[in-house]
């Protein structure tokens, strides 16, 4: 459960009506161009814009990450990730969202097969979740669980368990999850600020 109250903000409801203002209805799903002209689903654009850019920061020569325990670049890339490499703002931006959708958000669509019935709030919150605490822990939670019975308010909530690192529980990962800080919207503020 959430150490603190979970509630809908301002920041993110425009965040959310940011997206959904560019997004363009095709087959039924929402899509959202990135600046490049790459189209991706509304949610991808919302969570790697709105969550893990910011979260995750930018870093452009790989360091080692000790709770991860491997090295990563960009915004938080661990793929192929090893020491010494250098990247440009473009290229972590591109590699990002092409990770996010690919690697995270088409595997949580196999496992929940309800996910895309989801608003793209809590869809967003939940791949910025798994992109941070892995997918496979994300297909085993609860907040999956919640996501397969279309309990939206419920999943969003369930997520804010994830806030530990090396057995502690961090500060900034309960913000992250949470509610944000003065400069960053939390998962479960987006979440829950896209529901009806």
């Amino acid at each position: 459960m959430p150490i603190n109250s979970l509630y809908k903000t301002k920041r993110a409801k425009a965040a959310i009506a940011a997206v959904l203002a560019v997004a363009t209805s095709i087959g039924g799903m929402l899509y959202a161009t990135t600046d490049d002209g790459r189209r991706y689903p509304a949610a991808v654009i919302l969570a790697t814009d709105e969550l893990i850019k910011p979260w995750e920061g930018l870093v452009l020569e790989s360091h080692w990450d000790r709770y991860g325990r491997r090295w990563d670049i960009c915004y938080g890339e661990t793929k192929g990730i090893g020491p010494g490499m250098k990247k440009t703002p473009e290229e972590c931006t591109e590699m990002l969202y092409r990770r996010v959708y690919a690697d995270f958000y088409l595997p949580l669509t196999r496992c929940a097969a309800t996910f895309t019935d989801a608003p793209i709030s809590v869809q967003a919150s939940m791949v910025s979740g798994s992109y941070n605490f892995g997918k496979g822990a994300w297909c085993r939670s609860t907040a999956a669980k919640h996501i397969r019975a279309e309990r939206w308010k419920e999943a969003c909530a369930a997520q804010t368990a994830y806030n530990k690192a090396g057995g502690q529980v961090l500060r900034g990962l309960v913000n992250r999850r949470e509610m944000g800080d003065a400069r960053r919207i939390g998962e479960a503020e987006l979440c829950l600020s896209g529901i009806e």
